[in-house]
């Protein structure tokens, strides 16, 4: 027989009663964590790889020729500089265009989109990527301060460019060689001199805008139907992929040129090839006809190309023109 205490909606109501398991319910720890973790995912911090390498180089190179050796301070505060430029660009990128990513069926699932990070968490990680930029910007000189609220601007204008020109990614381009530049003045402190920077950041910033041309190829379609501006939009994937084409043969002649300028000897020339060999490669698997391989050209083949240059670059600087730890 039965009693009240054997009643199972008893055990019930004890059990929905009993603290709840720590392993149940994430704790504000890790609810923390998941917002970094999305908000990481959100600005694609790995892809920091594209530009990093040519700061790197562009530091490296202003140190070989002024005083020989590295300073290791100087390239920390580069590379918190760097990190923090990139990921508020992207965070604001991303900010600004997510009602543009909920209507294109690629970027739909973005974080933003799916609510995965709120516009409040992306604001706050913009806000203090920033504030790392600057302060780092500060603490290297005070001419990479007064510079930086510039450097800022097409960061800013970059999301706003495919509202109201048909070559944003010309904006991007620009928004990308500020690297190289901002990096051999971090160095040197002065503009005077800073003429290899000056190409070294037009060729990063053709480099970047060329592949870009060919990243928006696989948009076109749906970038006309909502309104979108873009060279693939506006003139057609052929236009825009010879265009990609045109913007990397310059580009390799400006990588050319630096290596002339700054003296660099045979080691440079040998990073030089393997790039001629990645930027053909991306161009002939990415077809009018055949976009299913962009991303393969977009992430191994120019994740490959600063790897490379930078790191022969710096066999030369150490070997040849005697640059020390």
């Amino acid at each position: 027989m039965a009693t009240a205490a054997d009643d199972p909606r008893d055990h019930a109501l004890s059990v929905a009663n009993l603290p709840e398991s720590p392993n149940s319910v994430p704790t504000e720890s890790a609810r923390s964590r998941g917002r970094v973790g999305a908000f990481l995912r959100l600005v694609a911090i790995e892809h920091s790889v594209f530009a990093l390498p040519f700061a790197f180089l562009s530091a490296l190179t202003a140190m070989s020729v002024h005083g020989g050796r590295v300073r290791w301070g100087d390239l920390l505060l580069i590379t918190v500089a760097m990190v923090g430029a990139r990921t508020f660009a992207m965070a604001a990128n991303r900010i600004l265009d997510r009602r543009i990513d909920a209507r294109n069926p690629r970027t739909a699932n973005r974080e933003l989109v799916t609510g995965a990070v709120s516009p409040r968490t992306a604001w706050t990680g913009a806000g203090v990527a920033l504030v790392v930029f600057l302060a780092a910007a500060a603490l290297l000189n005070p001419l990479c301060l007064a510079l930086a609220p510039l450097a800022v601007v097409p960061l800013v204008v970059y999301p706003y460019g495919k509202r109201f020109t048909n070559w944003p990614h010309a904006i991007l381009g620009v928004a990308q060689m500020v690297g190289p530049v901002g990096a051999w003045l971090a160095v040197t402190g002065t503009l005077a001199g800073s003429g290899p920077a000056w190409l070294l950041g037009a060729a990063v910033g053709l480099w970047i805008g060329g592949f870009d041309l060919i990243y928006a190829c696989q948009d076109a379609e749906v970038d006309r139907q909502i309104g979108v501006h873009s060279v693939p939009a506006r003139y057609g994937l052929r236009f825009a992929l010879h265009a990609s084409t045109i913007a990397h043969v310059v580009t390799f002649a400006l990588f050319g040129w630096f290596g002339v300028l700054v003296g660099f000897g045979w080691l440079w020339w040998i990073g030089l090839a393997l790039t001629a060999v990645a930027f053909g490669y991306q161009h002939l698997v990415v077809t009018p006809t055949d976009l299913t391989r962009v991303n393969r050209a977009f992430f191994t083949a120019n994740g490959f190309v600063g790897i490379a240059l930078f790191l022969f670059a710096l066999l030369d600087l150490v070997i040849r023109l005697g640059l020390r730890a």
